[in-house]
């Protein structure tokens, strides 16, 4: 199969998956929530009698799927649209997240490029989580062709995880983290394998066992209230199932793990799908789940801007959880995809 084919074969399975995304009968709402204007979604009035306040415990950006590759400048034109905006920001941003597919083969030559278009920036503590992207070296050759004939060519799942680690500096042996920010807790999950160690997992989201109890032991933090914003790179499949390719794996787990936690936020990227006219909150869980969109490949929409460069920005208050779609091609909001979210 040649890279053409694969591309294709891929792209279609993500339009299957943003298709479905839609579809699925409703499991459990903890929250309901109900459009009071057409722009702005909110839900349930708090319990809490606290005061709101207006300053933000913390505030981050999110950054899906930005496909750097020195192979490729569309991708690092995006990026520098999103870093000059933020770079600009009036008010203070705690964290940049990114979701997932910070590279598109995950090359060390593309972490440099990463790495030199940052370095140009004053921002704030980065994060980031590994996407399948992230592993894709092994389908390139030593001539760097495409190549799915002669996978793994040589390369190892090992190698990229090592690859995203040291990029990242003060991760440890492990490419998931978590961080508490102004008593706002991130918490970071990575796919630890791909094909090359299992083949089976396609293009899907696995986590192991290991992984699964430190989400289960920081979790428990959580007994009070204090929200808990959990980055993973594959969407969830539907409730009730464990996901494939294109999916977080052992989703019936990680379902179970959240549950019992209120104020719990789940964001995901991998479906690049346009904040205009596509929904992005998914109210079917115990949790509240938002997919974000692409820096580096959202997909255009009829309306939109025609070079689109995405992401979420989020502000946590003792109160409430405030997400914003920005699209930063020409530095405005998306008021389609504005949510206000209260804290039980």
């Amino acid at each position: 199969m040649n890279r053409r084919s694969f591309v294709k074969k891929l792209l279609m399975s993500l339009a299957f998956l943003s298709a479905g995304a839609t579809a699925s009968i409703p499991f459990v709402r903890r929250w309901m929530v109900n459009a009071e204007s057409a722009n702005v979604k909110f839900g349930q009035p708090s319990s809490s009698a606290q005061e709101p306040s207006n300053t933000p415990l913390a505030s981050f950006f999110l950054l899906s799927d930005l496909h750097i590759s020195v192979s490729e400048s569309s991708m690092t034109d995006r990026l520098h649209m999103a870093l000059k905006d933020i770079a600009a920001w009036e008010t203070p941003l705690d964290a940049i997240v990114f979701g997932g597919d910070l590279t598109d083969f995950g090359r060390a030559s593309d972490y440099k490029l990463l790495k030199d278009i940052l370095s140009g920036y004053t921002l704030p503590q980065l994060y980031a989580n590994m996407g399948n992207h992230d592993y894709y070296d092994i389908w390139l050759t030593s001539k760097g062709g495409f190549s799915t004939e002669t996978m793994p060519n040589g390369k190892t799942d090992a190698m990229a995880r090592e690859r995203f680690i040291n990029f990242m500096a003060y991760y440890t042996k492990k490419p998931y983290i978590d961080a508490w920010v102004n008593d706002v807790h991130l918490i970071m999950m990575s796919q630890e394998v791909y094909v090359q160690e299992k083949p089976e997992v396609g293009e899907g989201a696995w986590y192991s066992d290991e992984q699964m109890e430190w989400l289960r032991s920081i979790m428990k933090a959580h007994k009070d209230g204090r929200p808990a914003i959990v980055f993973i790179h594959q969407p969830l499949p539907d409730p009730g199932t464990d996901g494939g390719s294109h999916r977080l794996i052992r989703a019936k787990e990680f379902r179970a793990i959240l549950a019992p936690y209120k104020n719990v936020f789940v964001l995901s990227g991998h479906t690049h799908r346009n904040f205009v006219g596509e929904e992005h909150y998914n109210w079917q869980n115990s949790f509240h789940w938002f997919n974000n969109a692409s820096v580096g490949r959202s997909r255009g929409v009829e309306g939109g801007e025609p070079n689109p460069a995405q992401g979420l920005y989020v502000e946590v208050y003792p109160h409430q959880v405030i997400l914003k779609a920005r699209e930063f091609s020409n530095r405005t909001w998306i008021e389609s995809s504005q949510w206000k979210i209260p804290l039980w």
